[in-house]
């Protein structure tokens, strides 16, 4: 029988482990209200994740008016602050995800995290979602010296977790853009927060479930 084709399984966190949609959308405007900037409506949010908290902030601020560095900078801690403190109030994995994780373990490969949330604040969710454990190696935007979509953090996490034949899952362009730079290939989710359709992100394969997940990386 052949051996299951990956050593490393890495993954996106934001859309991709878990919808974490309505935490950062509740922490965005609550920052917006402090910095005296109406709501964005919290769906609109799916569309906005992908860059880091700054983007994040920087995007809804644009949402009402201007975005200057200076606001952002003095609304970022402010973020960060009500984030880790409401970091899985409404959070949820998907449907399916924490059996493909099992499986995927049962098959032998090691699973990781690479992400452009903080690495602190990564932490803080897996342990918040009871995923301590799961993943071998954590990786973050301020874990390496680089963030996605350079290639250096999934290296970095791919490394972490042991080597090896690996491949990415993630649900954006900028997960597209990490893999194609790391060479490794890349699984796309269809039900993140990417900006465009996944079957428009040149991945290797999307998927529609996370029932599709082990078949999938088996058939690559």
């Amino acid at each position: 029988m052949r051996g299951f084709p990956f050593d490393v399984v890495a993954f996106d966190l934001d859309g991709t482990l878990a919808d974490t949609a309505p935490d950062l959308a509740a922490s965005l405007n609550h920052t917006l209200a402090r910095l005296g900037r109406p709501p964005v409506e919290p769906e609109s949010v799916r569309h906005l994740v992908g860059h880091g908290a700054r983007a994040l902030l920087r995007r809804g601020l644009a949402t009402s008016g201007a975005a200057e560095e200076a606001l952002v900078e003095r609304g970022f801690p402010l973020y960060l602050e009500h984030y880790a403190a409401n970091i899985c109030v409404g959070t949820r994995c998907y449907p399916g995800l924490e059996e493909a994780l099992d499986a995927l373990a049962a098959r032998g490969a090691a699973l990781a995290v690479c992400t452009n949330k903080p690495e602190r604040l990564t932490r803080l969710l897996v342990e918040a979602l009871a995923w301590d454990g799961r993943f071998a190696a954590i990786v973050g935007a301020d874990s390496t010296a680089a963030r996605k979509p350079d290639p250096l953090p999934l290296r970095e996490a791919i490394a972490r977790a042991g080597g090896g034949r690996a491949t990415f899952v993630g649900d954006s362009i900028i997960d597209a853009e990490t893999a194609r730079a790391a060479g490794v290939p890349f699984v796309a989710v269809s039900f993140g927060f990417s900006d465009r359709p996944a079957a428009q992100l040149g991945a290797d394969a999307v998927i529609d479930s996370y029932a599709e997940l082990v078949p999938t990386l088996e058939r690559l």
